[in-house]
């Protein structure tokens, strides 16, 4: 017996669950089955290693990944894909999300995006801010920035040493930045 439902020919969109660290393999696969859209935002941002810093790629929802397609043809066929484990459910039903809040995800992506569906994190900073080193030789220190050296991602922070004020010159990603409010939609 068929839900009624999935009674409709429209496509919907749907949460999927892939194997961890997946997300990409299984949208890629999930996007060569025709009659299936993929939508899979991933964030690059850099991350200090014991190798210097490098750029990191990883899934906006991790483990998630949207997908629109018409349920009673394609169901089966998406949920065996590789990397898929599941359709999301709640309470063993099968829910599908409404095209208005695919749109405003996607619209949040691309307004700070620089590549298809990948958004690159970078630290927003202005002079005044209070901060915290958070590796090197300053390591727990607060101070304030003084001046920022955007081409070389490095920041002059105002600190106080040995009860005097100090000026230090720190990688920016070195940093504990300030929580700053995100605006209303």
């Amino acid at each position: 017996m068929t839900d009624p439902r999935w009674n409709d020919e429209s496509p919907e969109w749907f949460v999927l669950r892939s194997q961890t660290k997946r997300e990409h393999i299984a949208a890629k696969i999930l996007g060569d089955i025709e009659g299936v859209e993929v939508f899979c935002p991933r964030i690059r941002y850099k991350k200090a290693t014991r190798r210097g810093k490098i750029w990191w790629v990883e899934p906006l929802f991790p483990s998630y990944l949207l997908a629109k397609f018409h349920y009673p043809t394609l169901s089966r066929q998406v949920t065996s894909s590789h990397g898929i484990i599941n359709i999301v459910n709640f309470g063993g039903q099968t829910i599908s999300l409404k095209e208005e809040v695919v749109t405003q995800i996607r619209a949040l992506v691309q307004d700070h995006s620089t590549e298809e569906d990948i958004i690159e994190f970078k630290p927003s900073i202005s002079v005044g801010d209070e901060v915290e080193v958070a590796d090197g030789a300053f390591k727990g220190v607060t101070g304030t920035i003084t001046e920022p050296l955007s081409a070389q991602e490095r920041v002059k922070v105002l600190i106080d040493l040995l009860g005097q004020p100090q000026i230090i010159e720190v990688d920016l990603y070195s940093l504990l930045l300030p929580q700053r409010p995100q605006p209303e939609p």
